[in-house]
């Protein structure tokens, strides 16, 4: 027994002796021209490592430093930097035959830059390609690390960092930190299974699980793709996918499924926005807006359609489809929002987050709202453009028969702080220079028929001329007055939307009444317009 032990440990000995002294008889780093050529020419960049060293423990080479070029149409920095490569490798062909058999490769800590010109192509599409090899041409395979022939067992990216940016630069760059990449069987021709995780600006997380490739032969962006994707607390206003400048803020999740076969990207699933604001003036909602979508987009011609977009707040339901483009810096849009007896109350938060103002203390309470909108143009320079109803609903905290009781003789001073809206209808158009709503046409009970056109202005401005049908017996005499049944009174609104101003419009009663306004004319109208001024007769 005591000679098995002997033996045994002379054995472990001799293997810790050889173990010790392999690095320093095999000069690895005679491996590196060779593993940046191979390297080099599977990426179609030139690559770049650091001294290599061997570990026979782990079974693995390691180098100090890994560099990829970038595309040099986007620019003369790395694309990748890397503190560390590992490369795992087979010991026995390594130590009797000095062969470089490749199992395992792990980049530790890579710093990655993603850019995107203004026709929508990434600085990665070219990865994969030969050096100097024409767009449009198959992919070599000859031997010597072609991308046909380059095949590693497991690749992983352990705790890196992508930037995402533009070219020209627009913003400073979106940085999405702990990214972690898991790719069994590589091969550049067939399929892998790729396992993705990160963390993202403002504290998400991004989880990607599918299978990818093989990889494009001319254009990686056109990689045959299919996965499970789930985003957690996107941050927009830190995402790399909306335009600051359009003023969207709000937290968003995603959970679904993305389809690729390397020319129609494919995603369906349910997309959940919370706090959200729409507008650059807007304030973020209190309700959380749920999208049910499915959209095919083009990934050469960067335009895609959204067939579905089932939208809900609360019990609210609204259908969103559109067809969009990306070209250029700004995407654009042509999609249409159809919504039919929306709940008032379950949309009542979301008005804020679309730059929809109220009179100072109050609300819509009740009824339903139905609208038919369509959006065209690009995102910062949209206009829209339908019709939207208003049905039984109530504008609570604000009395509008009250505040029309400032032109003497129109109005009452009834008591009650709500404004009872039977019907309201009108024709809008929403564009960045303001909104515009024409053939307003409202039932308020307390009042009468309203009808008539205006503006709101950016900054919330109010010019609206109206024409009130009272009604009543004092209201019914004012509106013969004013210009008969088909007349009404004429009433100016300015001030703002949140704090409006009523008053009687002058001009348009001079205009209803102009011949009754001659000396001698029947009725001296011009007694009861100062009266209606307030001046004594």
């Amino acid at each position: 027994m005591n000679k098995i032990v002997k033996i045994v440990a002379i054995v472990l000995a001799l293997l810790i002796v050889v173990a010790i002294a392999l690095p320093f008889v095999i000069n690895v780093n005679s491996f590196r021209p060779q593993i940046e050529s191979s390297l080099s020419s599977a990426l179609g960049r030139p690559v770049k490592v650091g001294n290599l060293s061997l570990s026979i423990f782990s079974g693995s080479v390691e180098a100090n430093q890994l560099s990829i070029g970038d595309d040099p149409k986007f620019s003369t920095s790395p694309f990748l930097q890397a503190k560390a490569l590992k490369v795992g490798v087979e010991l026995m062909p390594l130590i009797f035959s000095k062969e470089l058999h490749v199992t395992h490769l792990e980049i530790d800590q890579p710093a990655i830059t993603l850019l995107r010109d203004r026709d929508g192509a990434w600085n990665f599409s070219s990865i994969g390609n030969q050096a100097g090899q024409p767009a449009n041409a198959p992919a070599k395979t000859s031997s010597g690390g072609a991308p046909g022939n380059l095949s590693v067992a497991l690749l992983e990216l352990k705790d890196g960092k992508i930037s995402v940016g533009s070219v020209p630069a627009r913003r400073n760059p979106i940085v999405y930190d702990k990214v972690n990449v898991t790719v069994k069987n590589f091969s550049f021709a067939s399929a892998f299974p790729v396992d993705v995780s990160a963390e993202l600006p403002g504290g998400g997380s991004l989880k990607i699980d599918g299978n990818a490739g093989p990889i494009g032969p001319t254009d990686a962006s056109l990689t045959p793709v299919q996965a499970k994707v789930n985003l957690t607390k996107l941050d927009l206003a830190q995402s790399a996918i909306v335009d600051p400048e359009l003023g969207i803020t709000g937290s968003a999740d995603f959970d679904g499924n993305l389809s690729s076969d390397g020319h129609v990207a494919k995603a369906s699933g349910t997309l959940k926005g919370t706090s959200l604001k729409l507008v650059p003036k807007g304030s973020p909602s209190s309700a959380p807006v749920q999208v049910v979508f499915t959209a095919a987009h083009d990934l050469q011609k960067e335009t895609g359609q959204l067939s579905q977009g089932d939208v809900q707040i609360g019990k609210a339901a609204a259908k969103l489809t559109g067809t969009y483009d990306m070209h250029g810096e700004t995407t654009s849009v042509n999609m249409k929002l159809v919504g039919d007896s929306m709940p008032v109350d379950d949309l009542e938060a979301i008005l804020p987050a679309v730059g929809v103002i109220l009179p100072s203390g109050s609300q819509l309470k009740g009824g339903t709202l139905a609208v038919n909108l369509d959006a065209v143009g690009p995102l910062n320079k949209i206009v829209s453009t339908g019709t939207v109803r208003l049905n039984n609903s109530a504008l609570a905290g604000f009395n509008l028969s009250s505040k029309l009781s400032a032109i003497p003789g129109i109005g009452s001073k009834q008591s009650g702080n709500d404004t009872q809206i039977q019907n309201l209808s009108s024709d809008v158009r929403y564009a960045p220079e303001g909104t515009r709503l024409d053939k307003i046409d409202a039932v308020v009970p307390s009042i009468g028929t309203v009808t008539g056109a205006g503006t709101i202005s950016p900054s919330n401005e109010i010019d609206f001329n109206l024409l009130a049908n009272l009604s009543g017996a004092v209201g019914g005499g004012l509106t013969k007055f004013a210009g008969g049944a088909s007349g009404g009174i004429p009433v100016k609104v300015g001030g703002t939307t949140s704090n409006p101003t009523f008053t009687p419009n002058v001009k348009g009663m001079v205009g209803n009444q102009l011949k009754g306004l001659m000396p001698g004319g029947k009725g001296n109208p011009l007694g009861n317009l100062g009266g209606i001024l307030g001046k004594k007769k």
